[in-house]
């Protein structure tokens, strides 16, 4: 099956730019290095997550949804980028999101949180103990006894079907380096829920493309690579493409999670100090900060010489570093 059979609602901005990174280059003598701007995917201050909503809020649409519900840490980017869509498509939106271990006023209450309730989305604190899909399923099905047509969203937006939106993604990125004359001998994206990473993955298999190197955010390089090959076959199999052997394909380094998800790391403020002030780029402390550390890391390792070329995907987030100011 073809990705244009999948219903889809237009919301980013694409393609999105890839730009070189000329100064950082230098200052790293490795490989030419480069980044994908998924950060500036327009609405809702931009981010990778509105490349799986096209889809799944295409089919939420086909199915006459009126109430979205997602799940996700308190501050979530894809959270934040479900509500700005729900809110552009006039649908209602719960997020049922956990704290965590940060208690700051920052995180509490700017940030993406702070969109979160800009948006007009309706916010759900999920206990420490709560299983946030059986909690989802619990607010759907309220919402169902209430008459309502409720459609629920996996944690961010990772499953086959928004997985299509980085499948497609990989085409284009493709299609750039045929434009820019530039072969690119691996692709670098941060890697939690494994959608991004495994959509990519596909894509490229699909199209006998590059590499792509996920930097784990959390969990470790064994559980992170079992996740990806499981959201790329995922996409795969929606497709109805061959999914056998997709995991020799996909490759995690989960040396710069630190001391855990959303809890800073020296590489990481690296990364977010070097990005700044070589580029001008913003990074943000849990995803792009230390995805941009394992970037760094292999531009400086050797096993890409100088007349390689690297791509870093940024995926946004940038709201988020306001919600942790002690990470900077």
């Amino acid at each position: 099956m073809d990705i244009a059979q999948f219903p889809r609602i237009l919301l980013a901005r694409l393609p999105t730019p890839i730009e070189p990174l000329p100064r950082l280059s230098a200052h790293l003598d490795g490989p030419k290095l480069y980044v994908k701007r998924d950060d500036l995917t327009g609405l809702g201050l931009g981010g990778n997550k509105l490349r799986k909503l096209e889809f799944l809020l295409g089919e939420a649409r086909a199915q006459d949804a009126e109430v979205v519900l997602t799940v996700g840490a308190l501050q979530s980017n894809h959270a934040r980028l479900t509500a700005a869509a729900c809110a552009r498509l006039g649908l209602d939106c719960e997020l049922i999101l956990r704290r965590g271990s940060h208690a700051s006023e920052a995180y509490l209450h700017s940030g993406n949180l702070l969109l979160d309730r800009l948006f007009g989305a309706r916010l759900h604190e999920l206990q420490a103990q709560e299983s946030r899909e059986e909690r989802m399923a619990v607010r759907a099905e309220i919402l169902r006894a209430e008459g309502q047509r409720p459609y629920c969203i996996p944690v961010g937006g990772s499953c086959g079907l928004g997985n299509l939106g980085y499948v497609a993604c990989a085409n284009e990125i493709l299609l750039q380096s045929d434009e820019m004359n530039v072969r690119f001998d691996a692709v670098v994206v941060a890697t939690g829920s494994g959608g991004t990473q495994g959509g990519l993955v596909a894509g490229m298999k699909l199209a006998d493309g590059v590499p792509v190197i996920g930097i784990a955010v959390e969990g470790t390089r064994t559980e992170q690579e079992v996740l990806a090959a499981g959201q790329a076959a995922e996409a795969l199999r929606l497709l109805g493409q061959e999914e056998t052997g997709i995991e020799s394909t996909v490759e995690v380094l989960d040396e710069f999670v630190g001391p855990g998800y959303a809890r800073p790391s020296e590489s990481m403020r690296e990364a977010l100090s070097m990005a700044a002030r070589f580029e001008g780029l913003v990074l943000d402390p849990v995803y792009t900060g230390k995805a941009f550390a394992g970037f760094i890391a292999l531009a400086r390792s050797g096993r890409y010489g100088k007349d390689q070329s690297l791509l870093f995907v940024h995926t946004g987030g940038t709201p988020g570093l306001f919600g942790y100011p002690e990470s900077v």
